[in-house]
């Protein structure tokens, strides 16, 4: 989805761009402060993938990384909360908060190595 966000804002007008439908609030304000708005997506994106990649392969900096995405995620949804969109906010916070406990929990963390490959 950051990918496609970011392809949108920086090329709109295509076929992709419906959709933004599922938000159009979001599309007006990120396309109000210019095309630009799609590096950040890209670089989202990137991070997404890197996490993934270390997730599947079992490496502790996956594992970091993802954690670290889950956790700015539900600091996004905190916001969301605090500014007027409760209830997907608070939606928000839920999932990322149970997701959080799932992934921290002992057993998980040592699901992944620091060096090597993955046995």
């Amino acid at each position: 989805m950051a990918t496609l966000a970011a392809a949108t804002l920086l090329k709109p007008g295509t076929a992709l761009d419906r959709a933004w439908a599922l938000n159009p609030i979001a599309h007006v304000q990120l396309m109000s402060m210019g095309r630009l708005m799609g590096v950040p997506f890209l670089a989202v994106a990137f991070a997404l993938l890197m996490a993934g990649v270390g997730w599947f392969r079992r490496r502790r900096w996956g594992w970091m990384l993802g954690t670290s995405l889950i956790v700015v995620n539900l600091i996004g949804d905190l916001a969301n909360a605090i500014q007027g969109e409760r209830m997907k906010g608070v939606i928000g916070v839920v999932i990322a908060g149970l997701l959080l406990v799932y992934m921290t929990r002992p057993r998980m963390r040592s699901y992944f190595v620091r060096h090597g490959p993955a046995t």
